[in-house]
């Protein structure tokens, strides 16, 4: 048994004038405190915990309230209001204040609740639950489903159940950069630097949104088919990006390979699937089919002159390439899975 973490987000909602009050109170005085205002109202565990965890502290940004998992509460009332509540500690008031939320999932019994972020953004107020429950991780599994990585496409993934027929996620991401580079760009040029800091962070969620959707169906496709998930490690992917161009190091500088990873890793450790790394190096360049080393004819094109590979999708003979890999570590390892 392991124990896997997650956050579930919510909106607060139906505030009240004076929970408003009390919150918005306790909010500011934390980032009065944080820039160096010892003396202000505020409640002693939050003081604490923005002491653990901000360090280094940037002006003109605004600070999450962290609270501590044993001064939060999370409890499920089914009123007309709302479904869930939550307590926040303040300082103005004894006990706290309840709040409620709306979550994007149900927070269920079973859930241990963790350290969790109240956040205010264009004036609403909202709430990172942190929760983890123990889960046991699958050993043996029907399929292998392989995932690369990619600078054309965020994910290229084939499985063994459909032999190996691919499928490509996040083939809009790179649209959406360059998009946002062309716009910081034309503001850096009219010395509007309060936008391109705006645009950034609008960038920024709509990417990552994206990318916990591209893994949400990656996931959801591996429990689905019971395959274990397979990637490359993306060690040294922007040292190699140096020799491809200004374009080329741009993209792979902005995009989020190891965010998106990491969003693939938890939300499987949710489910109890195993996420296995193999060495990604060569991976791009060697053919699929027969091993020799190829070229991209293209940044989406390979061929193999050894073989006779013709404009096959590069991203697809990477994704195979990760998934023979695999083969090497079940015989060292002895997984059994089921081969393509």
């Amino acid at each position: 048994m392991v124990k896997a973490t997650k956050v579930i987000k919510a909106k607060i909602v139906h505030l009240t004038k004076i929970k408003e009050k009390l919150l918005s109170e306790e909010y500011e005085n934390l980032q009065k405190f944080l820039h160096g205002e010892n003396s202000v109202k505020l409640y002693s565990a939050n003081k604490q915990q923005a002491k653990r965890y901000y360090k280094k502290i940037k002006q003109n940004k605004e600070y999450p309230l962290s609270i501590r998992k044993d001064l939060i509460k999370v409890e499920k009332r089914d009123t007309k209001i709302a479904k869930y509540w939550v307590r926040i500690p303040v300082a103005g008031r004894r006990g706290g204040i309840w709040v409620a939320i709306k979550p994007h999932e149900d927070i269920l019994p079973e859930y241990e609740i963790g350290e969790s972020k109240v956040f205010r953004r264009n004036d609403e107020w909202y709430i990172h639950i942190t929760v983890s429950k123990e889960v046991e991780l699958k050993e043996n599994y029907s399929h292998i489903l392989a995932v690369d990585i990619g600078e054309r496409v965020m994910a290229c993934v084939c499985g063994t159940w459909n032999s190996l027929k691919p499928i490509f996620y996040g083939k809009e991401i790179r649209g959406i950069r360059r998009h946002y580079a062309w716009l910081r760009r034309r503001l850096q040029e009219k010395k509007l630097l309060k936008k391109v800091k705006e645009i950034g962070n609008k960038e920024h969620r709509i990417v990552n949104d994206l990318l916990h959707k591209i893994s949400r169906e990656i996931v959801n496709l591996a429990k689905e088919h019971d395959a274990v998930i397979v990637m490359g490690k993306l060690k040294g992917i922007r040292k190699s990006a140096q020799k491809k161009g200004k374009t080329i190091r741009r993209l792979v500088n902005s995009w989020a390979y190891f965010r998106l990873q990491k969003y693939i890793e938890y939300k499987a450790l949710w489910e109890g699937i195993k996420v296995i790394y193999v060495d990604e190096k060569g991976t791009s360049t060697t053919c699929h089919r027969c091993g020799s080393k190829g070229k991209r004819k293209t940044q989406g094109c390979f061929e193999c002159p050894n073989c006779g590979l013709k404009d096959f999708n590069a991203d697809l003979n990477g994704a195979r390439n990760i998934l023979k890999r695999f083969s090497a570590y079940m015989v060292e390892n002895g997984a059994v899975v089921n081969q393509p």
